[in-house]
């Protein structure tokens, strides 16, 4: 049983917030723990954090293996799928950084 605290995904992925985070340091070539502001726009400007956690963590099923949110955060194209995979994607380059990069 998981913890209500726990927003891993069900594929055992990390939150599917902080990989948004994370592919978007990638992409701009910088730690994690710059991507805030006034640099970057908050996370919760865009989308509430929370909830996306939250909905993936708690997706099962074929319900889950279909379910997909898509925005777009720091000029990148962000896609989280119910598998707990998030894509980063820059728009002008077409480069997509799949969760978990190994740096």
């Amino acid at each position: 049983m998981t913890s209500p605290d726990d927003t891993s995904t069900p594929g055992g992925g990390g939150k599917p917030t902080q990989s948004i985070i994370e592919g978007v340091a990638h992409h701009e070539g910088v730690d994690v723990t710059e991507v805030e502001p006034p640099a970057y726009e908050p996370l919760y400007a865009v989308i509430n954090p929370e909830a996306l956690d939250n909905l993936f963590r708690t997706a099962t099923g074929s319900a889950a293996a279909d379910a997909h949110v898509s925005l777009e955060y720091a000029g990148y194209d962000i896609t989280v799928y119910g598998d707990g995979r998030v894509d980063v994607a820059d728009p002008s380059t077409g480069e997509i950084v799949p969760d978990h990069v190994d740096e």
